[in-house]
């Protein structure tokens, strides 16, 4: 069964970045709907536009130009209409220091971009299969809920 539709927001300043991530995702387009900004502030006033349904989860870049991944993660968290989406991050920086940043300010996960082509595609792939199950253990929690009312 398939699950019901993952909605990503998606953020990168790095074009060509923003181009491969989307590809893979779109690729699962029967159940992924990704939207896309080229900058953090671009993203929070995505969020904030009543035009656009909140996502289900926001996958950001860490090195951006004005407001980085960090700053992208602060907003979201500090605004009690967005505290509750999850925040990935995805960056080619593995530093201890930006990492234990981004989990003291509340990121979701981080997860440090692959270099070549077929091992970000697996990446990718692991990271939809476990929100993917992650939907489905939240429906059935939900059903069963439900069920005991």
């Amino acid at each position: 069964m398939m699950p019901q539709s993952l909605s990503i927001l998606l953020v990168d300043d790095n074009p060509a970045d923003l181009m491969l991530a989307r590809e893979v995702f779109e690729s699962h387009e029967d159940w992924v709907n990704v939207a896309s900004c080229s900058s953090g502030n671009e993203a929070i006033s995505h969020l904030k536009d009543p035009n656009y349904a909140l996502p289900d989860v926001v996958i950001t870049d860490l090195n951006m130009p004005s407001m980085t991944g960090l700053d992208v993660i602060r907003a979201i968290k500090s605004d009690p209409e967005l505290r509750h989406i999850p925040v990935v991050v995805l960056s080619t920086s593995d530093a201890p220091d930006q990492i234990e940043q981004a989990y003291n300010l509340h990121a979701t996960s981080y997860m440090v971009k692959a270099t070549g082509f077929s091992e970000f595609v697996d990446q990718i792939e692991a990271f939809l299969n476990f929100w993917r199950c992650s939907k489905l253990a939240r429906r059935e929690r939900q059903s069963l809920d439900t069920a005991t009312l």
